[in-house]
């Protein structure tokens, strides 16, 4: 979800207003994610490397995330959503966890979608840690060790605001994922952008290195 200091930026307003317009970017994405009977969806909402950010827009960031985790609990209760948070937990502050323990416990029963927010969260960290339980486990089977053990890899990732890298997101899962790249920064990308993403995504001849 790139593009929310910029956006603030050519507005003459601060970072953290950027990231909370793109609130209503992930609020209009998972409804129309919804409608279209899409079963699992995750944003990468902070990185492991965001704690580098400034002490201010962190704090900032992790303040919207308690927000919004309130303010978005009717969404998910009307609509059958089940909450899950992905990434390394024990960098985040105490009352963020429990926020994110009680969110996860009460949609717990929706079966229409999984909205996933990777949270401080790294590829690298993950393949990292998956490594080190597979060898306590005595395994040669990395794949249910990893942090997205029993979640379907992408079928596609959308990145927004010109950007065209991974940036370390899902390193192991994104193998066979088609990729959209998009100059639209996130707080405008709204339902017609994400259905023209889809709709590229719709259109591509997927082999997964076999010959058709």
């Amino acid at each position: 979800m790139d593009g929310n200091g910029r956006w603030a930026k050519q507005r003459g307003k601060e970072r953290l207003e950027g990231h909370f317009e793109g609130v209503e970017s992930v609020r209009a994405i998972t409804k129309a994610s919804v409608e279209l009977g899409i079963k699992y969806i995750s944003f990468f909402a902070f990185s492991e490397e965001n704690w580098n950010r400034s002490e201010a827009e962190v704090t900032g960031l992790m303040s919207l995330m308690l927000r919004a985790m309130k303010n978005e609990l009717p969404l998910f209760l009307d609509n059958g959503i089940s909450f899950r948070v992905i990434g390394n937990r024990g960098r985040l502050p105490k009352e963020v966890n429990d926020g994110i323990d009680n969110l996860e416990s009460l949609t717990s029963g929706g079966t229409n979608m999984t909205l996933i927010i990777f949270m401080s969260y790294s590829g690298k960290w993950d393949i990292q840690q998956a490594a080190k339980r597979m060898a306590e486990a005595g395994s040669d089977n990395l794949e249910p060790f990893l942090a997205t053990a029993g979640i379907p890899d992408p079928d596609l990732m959308i990145r927004t605001s010109g950007e065209e890298r991974i940036s370390n997101y899902m390193l192991w899962q994104l193998a066979y994922t088609e990729f959209v790249f998009t100059g639209t920064l996130w707080p405008d990308f709204r339902k017609d952008e994400y259905l023209a993403a889809l709709e590229e995504y719709a259109s591509r001849d997927r082999r997964f290195g076999k010959v058709k």
